[in-house]
């Protein structure tokens, strides 16, 4: 379904959890994109990642906003399907599967701090490698090694964790190169890594985590969010007058104004 212009899927988690297993069993090159607000916002403001998003093979909800806009269009039974969730629940599946994991982006201290988390919680994960990113792009020789060290690990899942809207351009451009399930995460590596706090389950449930990581890291976040919460706020409530009044009404007012 489409939340203000961009594809958003309208599936359960489980349902979504199973489609990404399933294709990485298959070693098929697949595009996740996990969104909320922000993401949809920044398609709808730049057309080129508007084409990444509608490319993209599931575009997950991860906010609340997100989940809520689904139910109003007739989704009843969506439910948040977010990266940390995804995170955790791949890592509890997947070894079932025999899939094995590739934990790419953020820095080393991170991935060191998951390694230890992931041996303590999911003794069972079959961690296929972990590799961080420079922040600057990366030369051709280099992305070449990126793509054959994922390969030789014999990956079936890829999860990332290089920032919106970088890992979804990064996927996008690395679809049928990398023969495994891309997944960007965002910000679930340092939660995972316990170097930032989840909001309580209560607090998501009312559609606030936004607020908690706000507080958490205000000079990163305020920018972002005072700048794209207002927009989605207004494209929403749009597009739900657009549903809910008849067309001819909203005719009218346009012609009146």
């Amino acid at each position: 379904m489409d939340i203000i212009g961009s594809p958003v899927t309208a599936l359960p988690f489980e349902v979504q959890i199973n489609i990404i297993l399933e294709w990485a069993m298959s070693k098929v090159s697949k595009v996740i994109c996990v969104s909320n607000t922000h993401m949809l916002v920044e398609a709808y403001w730049h057309p080129e990642f508007f084409s990444v998003l509608k490319s993209a093979d599931i575009v997950t909800p991860d906010g609340m906003p997100l989940v809520w806009m689904l139910k109003l269009m007739g989704a009843g039974t969506q439910n948040r399907v977010a990266g940390l969730d995804i995170l955790l629940s791949l890592c509890k599946l997947a070894p079932l599967r025999d899939i094995h994991l590739f934990f790419l982006g953020s820095d080393v201290v991170i991935l060191e701090k998951m390694r230890k988390n992931l041996e303590r919680v999911f003794p069972n994960v079959k961690i296929a490698g972990m590799e961080p990113l420079p922040f600057r792009p990366l030369t051709y020789t280099e992305d070449e090694a990126i793509i054959k060290k994922i390969h030789d690990s014999g990956a079936g899942i890829v999860l990332l964790a290089l920032g919106c809207p970088k890992q979804e351009y990064w996927m996008n451009q690395h679809k049928d190169k990398i023969q495994a399930v891309m997944i960007g995460l965002g910000g679930a590596f340092p939660v995972f890594a316990e170097s930032h706090k989840r909001a309580p389950y209560w607090i998501r449930h009312l559609g606030g985590e936004w607020l908690y990581r706000l507080i958490q890291e205000p000079w990163r976040l305020f920018s972002r969010y005072s700048t794209t919460i207002p927009v989605f706020m207004w494209l929403a409530l749009m597009q739900i007058l657009n549903l809910a009044l008849p067309k001819q009404y909203l005719r009218q007012k346009k012609r009146r104004f």
